[in-house]
């Protein structure tokens, strides 16, 4: 079959920056399809450090400014891996400029930007996705398989936590390179739009919609040295998130979030009990799901973990033999694979900017909730 290069641009060489060139570098090697991505151009504004990035990943070129990725012709996709502040700006001039998007989580700052970038997305017709990984992890995407065959029956309760502790110590700086999550005008929020963004995507695309909210958020460190001034100013981030919702199914979720749950780096787990079944997964188990069903006899009646790594389960058939497992970086190998299966069939991979909308509408009534100390629902993306 003849093969169309996807010329790929990308914007950020962070920790992003790397797993995604790692993913368009694989995924041809894996997963069969119409078009393979080439490591076109990479751009950043170190001029050191990105040539360093793009001669270690292999990408062709670089550039220093992003305006300069957009405007070639050579350049096909463009890759968003940049703080969300300017995921916005880089995405609509991109989707105008006739260029398809791939942008980093979360979409958007808040609900009317996602807005914008939707219209304007949309109104290009150009494929694009947002990097929710965790939905590729082959024992989530199998928790969603089993929740779609009726097995776990009438669902009653999601809960999910993703639990850090890298930001306990006052001393921290907010704003920089490595900091940025820490500082508002370019993160937006804190935990909820870098942590429970992924908790709720997942949710929304296992369980359905979240029809209203009830949260509380805590700063925990008040004020931090800012790095652009070297002066102390008020830290406007949610160092910790917990809330309440409903889902449109009738079901009841908890969600928590923090970076001060001291030893815990990533840990990021959903369980769901449904009338006949439920099912649990747990980031640092990755290649596990745990699955109890009710119907099972008394006597052997009980949870039994699931080794996902059969080549029936979700994409293992395209990785090793039964039994070995992989890893975090894989989940972005599949996100490219299923971006690229999109453009072979014509219909974009989710989620889409307008699935993505819908998180960033759950963050912003969240946020609001905090704020007020009411319940509030959230918007319907229209």
């Amino acid at each position: 079959m003849s093969k169309k290069k996807l010329n790929v641009g990308i914007i950020g060489y962070g920790f992003m920056g790397r797993t995604h060139a790692n993913a368009f570098r694989k995924v041809s090697n894996f997963f069969e399809s119409g078009h393979v991505p080439v490591l076109k151009a990479a751009c950043g504004r170190d001029q050191a450090k990105l040539k360093a990035y793009a001669d270690k990943w292999g990408w062709e070129s670089t550039e220093s400014d992003w305006r300069a990725i957009i405007n070639r012709s050579d350049i096909d996709v463009v890759d968003i891996c940049t703080p969300n502040d300017s995921h916005a700006e880089i995405a609509i001039a991109a989707a105008r400029a006739g260029k398809m998007v791939m942008c980093e989580k979360p979409l958007s700052l808040n609900g009317p930007q996602g807005e914008e970038m939707v219209r304007e997305i949309e109104k290009a017709g150009v494929a694009n996705m947002v990097w929710y990984n965790y939905r590729r992890v082959p024992a989530v995407t199998l928790a969603k398989q089993i929740i779609e065959s009726g097995k776990l029956g009438r669902i009653f309760h999601y809960r999910a936590k993703f639990l850090q502790d890298w930001t306990i110590n006052a001393d921290l700086p907010q704003g920089g390179a490595g900091l940025w999550r820490l500082d508002a005008a370019a993160a937006g929020s804190g935990v909820t739009g870098d942590l429970l963004a992924h908790c709720i995507d997942t949710a929304v695309w296992l369980n359905g919609s979240l029809d209203t909210v009830s949260a509380m958020t805590e700063t925990f460190v008040k004020e931090r040295v800012h790095s652009a001034t070297g002066k102390k100013e008020k830290v406007g981030i949610d160092d910790a998130c917990t809330f309440m919702g409903r889902f449109s199914n009738g079901s009841l979720a908890t969600f928590e979030s923090t970076r001060y749950a001291r030893g815990h780096k990533a840990l990021y787990t959903l369980e769901i009990n449904g009338e006949n079944a439920s099912i649990a997964w747990d980031l640092h188990d990755l290649h596990r799901l745990q699955f109890f069903d009710y119907k099972d006899e008394g006597r052997f009646r009980g949870w039994r973990s699931i080794h996902v790594t059969d080549s029936d389960h979700p994409y293992m058939g395209n990785w090793w033999v039964p039994g070995l497992q992989i890893g975090y970086e894989h989940t972005f190998v599949h996100q490219v694979a299923d971006f690229l299966q999109g453009l072979d069939t014509g219909k974009f991979a989710s989620p889409t900017f307008r699935d993505a909308l819908e998180t960033q509408y759950i963050c912003d009534a969240v946020l609001e909730s905090a704020a007020t100390g009411s319940w509030v629902n959230v918007p319907k993306v229209s």
